[in-house]
């Protein structure tokens, strides 16, 4: 497979989640990812993390299966794995035992609440990590309870995309000291790590704790989603004047000096109420011929079915069909080193990718 990091080799523990989206980013550039798994753990098409990879059954308690995944990892620049603190120790395949057999590993740890703290070892979900970090309380609605969104920011945001920059830190180091490390990668961290901004604001007095009474969350009339006549949404972000000018404008707005004072707080719901009853007065498509394409900062709000659709993403290959599975492309783009859309499933099976490397250890693979 081509990209950016065609060459690598990595080992990836099954697991849901942040730890399969780290390791399918690696192998959507081009990294030759080995992922072991219980047996019968195989996964199908539709499970899109495991795309790219070369699936490997290894029973890590059964006889042999330690040593047998120590001869992958002796071989590889890079292990992922994302169980409880003390999970890996106990399989015989901790950090120190990894690392004595190949000092130039870096060994890559996704959990919730880090490998250390008052939390370390209890149970969560995304929505805890977030909970925590101060990013669940300023999402949603004035005056209603906080809103989950999905598990983008725990899990994948501040999980998976942290630990995938941490490993290419820790691998870019390697080359100058020759030496491995351990990268702890906690979802608490992350996720208060993408609230910088948000931190910053309310630092200087710009954001308040009021849920959806803030520019970025809602509480803005020019920062906000619409309903149209036909129950459809569009999303509008006219931050500056300039943009918030040509709103005004293709909305009729121009000349009602209401819309004025554009961030004067204390007239957003008013000002709100108002430019809802404006979006009401045409279908979703009829504002998109108006204000898509335009300076006034504008897009439809579209569903999972509708994306792959618009014409923007059509013409960027936002989107691909694997196997009859719809899922987004490999992303960021590259100049010289552009991956391919990965298979469901790397070519050749676990016995080649293993003959590469040089594994000879005996083995329950399938």
């Amino acid at each position: 497979m081509a990209g950016p990091l065609k060459g690598l080799r990595v080992v990836e523990l099954a697991g849901i989640g942040p730890g399969p989206f780290c390791a399918m980013l690696f192998a959507d550039m081009g990294a030759e990812v080995l992922r072991i798994h219980r047996p019968g753990g195989k996964p199908d098409a539709h499970d899109i993390l495991s795309r790219g990879r070369t699936h490997w059954e290894v029973d890590l308690r059964a006889p042999g299966g330690t040593a047998a995944a120590l001869e992958a990892i002796a071989r590889a620049d890079v292990l992922i794995e994302g169980f409880r603190p003390g999970v890996m120790e106990r399989l015989g395949l901790g950090p120190d035992a990894c690392l004595a057999r190949n000092p130039r590993l870096i060994y890559g740890r996704m959990t919730g609440w880090g490998q250390h703290g008052p939390l370390a070892h209890a149970a969560g979900h995304d929505i805890n990590y977030i909970a925590i970090s101060g990013a669940l309380h300023a999402i949603g609605r004035s005056g209603e309870a906080p809103v989950p969104p999905l598990n983008y920011v725990g899990d994948f945001g501040g999980g998976a995309m942290l630990l995938a920059f941490g490993l290419l830190a820790a691998l870019h180091e390697a080359r100058a000291s020759g030496k491995g490390q351990v990268v702890d990668a906690a979802m608490t961290d992350g996720a208060a790590l993408l609230s910088a901004m948000m931190y910053g604001f309310k630092s200087a007095g710009q954001w308040s704790n009021q849920r959806g009474e803030n520019m970025l969350d809602g509480g803005a009339h020019f920062y906000d989603t619409y309903a149209c006549a036909d129950g459809k949404f569009v999303a509008v972000g006219a931050i500056e004047p300039q943009f918030y000018a040509l709103l005004r404008e293709r909305c009729g707005l121009a000349d009602d000096r209401a819309f004025d004072a554009q961030m004067d707080a204390a007239r957003w719901p008013l000002l709100k109420l108002r430019l809802a009853d404006v979006f009401r007065t045409r279908t979703r498509d009829e504002w998109c011929v108006l204000l898509e394409g335009s300076d006034a900062c504008f897009a439809p709000v579209l569903d999972w079915d509708e994306a792959p659709q618009h014409p923007h993403n059509v013409a960027r290959g936002t989107f691909a069909n694997v196997g009859g599975v719809v899922q987004p492309a490999p992303a960021p783009r590259f100049s010289r080193t552009a991956p391919t859309v990965p298979p469901a499933e790397a070519p050749g099976g676990s016995e080649a990718l293993l003959g590469r490397w040089g594994v000879t250890a005996p083995t329950t693979a399938g």
